[in-house]
């Protein structure tokens, strides 16, 4: 939302290096806040660099806009990554939220219904081009994106395919979609109790569609600002433009022990995975605190 390539290497790098799983990145165009300097990077764009740039770390979205890429170039794009970084990539995928950033660079943003029908079809074209059988095509008779005749190639390399992560917090069909695409449900800044919530209505989605809800990864993602202490963080917090009490509240914030803390309440909820939005890229002594004294004690 305001990066150069060079920054989110950076993070990347010392992601790596410092014994984080992955480094996800949002898909947005523009900023929420700020003034956006130096402006945006792309997604996938930027994963392809990265694919090249490191060699452990997975790699991913959490989450591409479907509103902002057709289904077929996309899926290649996505299996080209995949490709490029020895099959280390992850897909997160939603339905596109921000109508801002859509004005600002002409990209069409209808209501929410169609939104969420094209992400529907979205899904079924991306997944299916992934799974087609090499030699075979693949048909798609939709309403937004029909499919005709498609070689359905590039493949992803990775054992299984590229996971697909369905994330928000929707009763009904963002559950649905996710038991029926997903490899993992992710849900977005909420509270332990929430994501309790919200992780037994994918469950039960999972039952009605026949899905045994133990194969479906849950995660939860949350703002992080750590500090050593008070100073520290009131620091971190203010060169991100947050409370130090809203962060306490409703992100893993505090000290390393109350971050550990946190982190427990969103394990107990049904959280496997955690991914950790830092909002200071700069900040890198960041990461090597919550890598050398959080992390450790999560077991």
């Amino acid at each position: 939302m305001g990066a150069t390539y060079d920054d989110l290497l950076a993070v990347a790098r010392r992601t790596e290096e410092t014994g984080f799983d992955a480094f996800f990145r949002s898909d947005h165009y523009l900023t929420m806040g700020g003034d956006g300097l130096p402006g945006p990077t792309d997604a996938w764009v930027t994963l392809a660099g990265l694919a090249r740039e490191t060699s452990r770390i997975r790699l991913g979205t959490l989450m591409t806009a479907a509103t902002f890429r057709l289904p077929g170039p996309l899926a290649i794009s996505v299996a080209q990554v995949d490709q490029m970084s020895g099959g280390r990539v992850e897909f997160g995928v939603g339905a596109g939220w921000y109508r801002t950033e859509h004005t600002a660079y002409g990209i069409p943003f209808p209501e929410l219904g169609e939104r969420f029908d094209r992400y529907e079809e979205q899904l079924a074209v991306i997944t299916g081009l992934w799974s087609t059988p090499p030699g075979e095509t693949f048909d798609f008779s939709g309403r937004y994106y029909p499919v005709s005749g498609s070689p359905a190639l590039p493949k992803p390399v990775q054992d299984g395919g590229i996971p697909v992560i369905i994330g928000g917090k929707g009763a009904k069909r963002t559950p649905r979609l996710a038991a029926r695409y997903g490899a993992e449900f992710n849900v977005p800044f909420e509270s332990a109790e929430e994501n309790a919530r919200l992780f037994a209505g994918v469950g039960e989605a999972c039952a009605e569609a026949g899905r045994d809800p133990a194969s479906l990864v849950l995660s939860s993602a949350l703002v992080v600002c750590v500090g050593k202490d008070d100073a520290e963080l009131a620091r971190r917090a203010a060169e991100i433009g947050r409370d130090v009490d809203d962060l306490r509240a409703h992100g893993v914030a505090g000290t390393p022990a109350e971050a550990v803390d946190t982190l427990g309440r969103y394990a107990e909820a049904g959280a496997s995975r955690v991914y950790l939005q830092v909002l200071d890229l700069s900040d890198l002594d960041h990461l090597d605190l919550v890598a050398g004294e959080v992390a450790p004690q999560l077991g």
